[in-house]
Parts: structure tokens; C-alpha cells; sequence
């Protein structure tokens, strides 16, 4: 996860002022906290794992902080929240959704009531399930997953994206819903500024998993719904030979047979991305990229020629995700905010012994990044010869857990002044890319550690925050 704290804002109560900080999960808006919330979440942390075990936390002051004191804070809280995101055991407690869910709520001000939820297949059917409004994701996806029986076994090979209609009428998938956030309250925030839709899709990788989900009805006809949606929309490619014999299956009804051939097929199980720019062979190079099969595929447009090439996630020492405002002065108005492009770059093998980077400028490419992430996380389970969770292998998140409200303000409302921004114009996210060899999936989230003019890309000298990839020590000439 790529967690950052980009700005805050100063919040007004009478005579006194306090500082909200902004939490942004995987380049998304995801909530508002005090110092305070922040501190007693470190607190709890401390009560279960340990103070050794976390990093240090800023420490309180008595007397109001200046704005350089505030700025530094709030480096500080970000760099906090980064390492212990880190902790896979930490990551992924029911301690750290807790209070995620809580603060989701709470910087939305709603209160937990019951409330109904529309879920859409890939061809546009509708599952409506009654839940709570501030139910966790994996709990809305064990709802729709009981009321369209699907095995305990099989749950988990799902999951639930959230899908933007563009203004063409075409859709776009936004990202994966996290275990942390509530889908109801995630859509909600969402439909503020584009129409959004929760979609069940398939969430893994390797299509051999497919065969598990070919032994049980519904699973296999989501399977069939996804399938015949991919090359509708052609993220699947397939001949006019191909295209005749999968319509005589379609016909006859041989769901099993029509998935069998489909997964013959060139990009079946990708997930493909709009078209966008990248570095590779030439600057400003038109491509079409495909994450699938532990690689991302480049179709790159090289005057009337198109070239294809792979690479494959294994041979990825790490990568980054740059946010690149337009005006190289660091100026923070909205329109230009509006106006920033996100890249992703990722440092590769290209043969022993050279590294280099590769770079792609996308308003994707956080989904592209998290994508990268979730292919090592299967790559690692299946090394490690682990299975999919069960829904009876998970704690439950209450709601609100140890953590309770600390700002009234944040629940009645109150007009809220941006503090001033940071004097730079871009953030990076670095991100260590383990490998099967290494005991953790991905060291997420690594911090906002180099800064870059976007007026050609002149760089500004910052120490960086990466961690070299000890799987690539024993690379030899066989494996490449």
C-alpha cells in the first residue's frame, strides 16, 4: 500500500486552531486525523506489538506549533505511517483496519446505520445486498459472495473494484477495494466527482486458478461473464477462426469448453490500461500496456510500426510512483492539482548486470503499481505453497475497535483553511519489488524521498530511501 500525507489543513474553533492531516492510501483520498487520533493509534500499537517494534513517533509539544513545525510533523507522521504499513504482521491486523475504518467514517461523518449496496457483474447484472453503511470490504464481498453461493472455498478468488464510466461511455477500473475502507462510504466519496460503480472481478493472476473455479457452477459462469466482457472490450485478442469457434460454444452453452480455449488466448487474464506515454525506445512513445502473467506487456506505437515487448516482474528491482505538477516553482494551486500527471517508473534487468529505468506517465499508474504488488503477493503464495484465505480464517473489524472519536469538529463540519503546501512540485512513492526468494511480499510505501522538476526533468539532489533486492544477487547469464 502507498500510504502519504500530503497536506493539512488548519481547522477553526473559537479562538483556537488545530492541525487536520490528510491521509491518502494508494493515491486516493482516504481520510482526515488529529496528532492526537495519530498518537493514540501508535498507543495501541505499542499495547500489542511492542514500542521496539515501531518506529519513533513525533513527540507532543505544549506550545503551539509555527508552520515549519507543523510541515515537519507532518514529514514525520507520513514516514511513521509508511514503515508501519511496512509490517506485513502490523499491515494487515485487525488493530490497523480498525482504525482506518474508523477515521474513513468519521472524516466522511457518517454513522453506521443499515443501508442496501448495488454490485455489478462484468455484463452488467446487479447484485443488491442490505448491510451497514460502514461494513468493511471483505465483509460486503462475503455478503454478495453468500447471496450468490459462491463456496467459502472460492471467495477470496474474488474481489471488489471500483469502476469509473468515462465520458466516451466506456468504463475504466479506479482500483481494488482495500480490506480497510468501506465500499459504501468509498463509492459515496467517489460519485462527488464522476459516476462510479462496485464491480466483482476476479483477483488473481495465474490463470491455472481458473481450473478450481471450472468445478463449481457459479464460479465458473463469473468466470464466463468476465471472459466474454474481455473480449468485448478486447483486452483479449483472438482470430476471426477463434472469434467463430468461441461464438459455436457460446451457442451450444459449453461454458467449461469456451473457457478452456479462452485461456489460449493472447492477454486472457490481463488487465489492460488506456493508452498512455512511456520512455522506452523513444520520449513521449504512445503505448498500450497489459499487467498479467507476472509481466507488464508494452504495445508501443514507433511511427506506423507497433513493437511488443515484456517485462517480466522478477527482473524489477523496485519502481515508484511520481506525482508531476506542471509548474516546475512548486506551485500548489488547485487547477493546476487538477492538472498533475502521475508516473510510474520501475528499475529492470535489461541484461546481467544493466539496470534501467523505464518510465510511464499514466492517470493509472497507481492501479499499475498495485497490480505489480499483487502479482508478487500470488508469486510469493504459491512459492511459499499457500492457499487463498477463507472467510472463516479472518478476524472481524468492529467498528471503531479501541479507537474512538477525538474531533467533534470532524463529525459536525466546520470550514476548514489549507495550511500552506509543500515547495515542491513533485512526490514519489518507492516501492522494493521481493522476490519468491525474499520472506515478504513488498516493502510497500517507501516514502517521498526525491524530488523532480518537470521542466525537463532536472533533478534536484535528495538522499533516496531504497533498499536493493537481494533475489537479484544470484542472477546468472541461464536466467536471463
Amino acid at each position: 500500500m502507498h500510504f502519504s500525507i500530503p497536506d493539512t489543513e488548519d481547522i477553526k474553533e473559537g479562538s483556537a486552531t488545530y492541525t487536520i492531516y490528510n491521509i491518502y492510501v494508494n493515491g486516493v483520498f482516504h481520510c482526515k486525523a488529529r496528532y492526537k487520533q495519530l498518537r493514540q493509534f501508535h498507543d495501541e500499537l505499542k499495547k500489542e506489538y511492542g514500542a521496539f517494534a515501531l518506529p519513533d513517533f513525533p513527540k507532543k509539544k505544549l506550545l503551539a506549533l509555527s508552520s515549519e513545525e507543523v510541515e515537519q510533523r507532518r514529514i514525520m507522521l507520513e514516514r511513521y505511517i509508511q514503515l508501519v504499513s511496512q509490517d506485513h504482521q502490523i499491515g494487515s491486523s485487525n488493530l490497523f483496519n480498525a482504525f482506518l475504518l474508523m477515521a474513513q467514517q468519521e472524516s466522511q461523518k457518517e454513522e453506521a446505520e443499515e443501508d442496501s449496496l448495488d454490485v455489478f457483474l462484468m455484463n452488467g447484472h446487479k447484485i443488491t445486498v442490505s448491510l451497514m453503511s460502514t461494513d468493511q470490504t471483505e465483509d460486503v464481498l462475503e455478503v454478495v459472495a453468500h447471496q450468490i453461493e459462491i463456496p467459502d472455498d472460492y471467495v477470496y478468488y474474488f474481489g471488489l473494484y471500483l469502476v469509473k464510466k468515462e465520458e466516451d461511455g466506456d468504463t475504466s477500473v479506479v482500483r481494488k477495494l482495500q480490506e480497510f475502507e468501506s465500499p459504501c462510504l468509498s463509492l459515496k466519496a467517489a460519485n462527488k466527482h464522476a459516476v462510479h460503480r462496485l464491480v466483482l472481478r476476479k483477483a488473481y493472476w495465474d490463470s491455472s486458478f481458473d481450473e478450481d473455479l471450472l468445478e463449481h457452477k457459479v464460479t465458473m459462469n463469473l468466470l464466463y461473464v468476465q471472459a466474454n466482457s474481455d473480449l468485448e472490450r478486447q483486452w483479449v485478442l483472438a482470430t476471426k477462426e477463434q472469434l467463430g469457434h468461441l461464438g459455436n460454444l457460446r451457442k451450444k452453452n459449453s461454458k467449461r469448453e469456451f473457457l478452456r480455449v479462452c485461456r489460449t488466448l493472447k492477454y486472457y487474464g490481463y488487465m489492460v490500461f488506456k493508452p498512455c506515454t512511456t520512455d522506452y525506445l523513444a520520449p513521449n512513445s504512445r503505448v498500450i500496456i497489459a499487467a498479467g502473467q507476472l509481466e507488464l506487456n508494452f504495445r508501443i506505437q514507433v511511427q506506423d510500426i507497433v513493437k511488443e515487448g515484456s517485462f517480466k516482474i522478477t527482473r524489477m528491482r523496485c519502481w515508484r510512483i511520481t506525482t508531476i505538477y506542471p509548474n516546475a516553482n512548486g506551485s500548489s494551486s488547485s487547477s493546476e492539482k487538477d492538472c498533475a500527471q502521475l508516473e510510474l517508473s520501475f528499475e529492470y534487468l535489461m541484461s546481467k548486470d544493466n539496470l534501467q529505468w523505464v518510465s510511464v506517465l499514466s492517470d493509472q499508474a497507481m492501479l499499475m503499481s498495485m497490480c505489480l504488488q499483487s502479482m508478487v503477493d500470488e508469486l510469493i503464495m504459491k512459492k511459499k505453497g499457500k492457499k487463498f484465505k477463507k472467510p472463516q480464517d479472518r478476524l472481524k473489524v468492529r467498528n471503531g475497535g479501541p479507537f474512538k472519536p477525538v474531533s467533534r469538529e470532524l463529525s459536525q463540519g466546520i470550514e476548514v483553511r489549507h495550511s500552506k503546501e509543500q515547495n515542491n512540485n513533485t512526490r514519489v512513492h518507492m516501492v522494493k519489488a521481493h522476490m519468491p526468494e525474499d520472506q515478504s511480499a513488498i516493502n510497500k510505501a517507501m516514502g517521498s524521498v526525491k524530488k523532480q522538476l518537470s521542466k525537463g526533468m532536472q533533478q534536484q539532489k535528495e538522499e533516496e530511501t531504497i533498499t536493493e533486492n537481494d533475489a537479484f544477487e544470484g542472477i546468472g547469464d541461464d536466467d536471463l
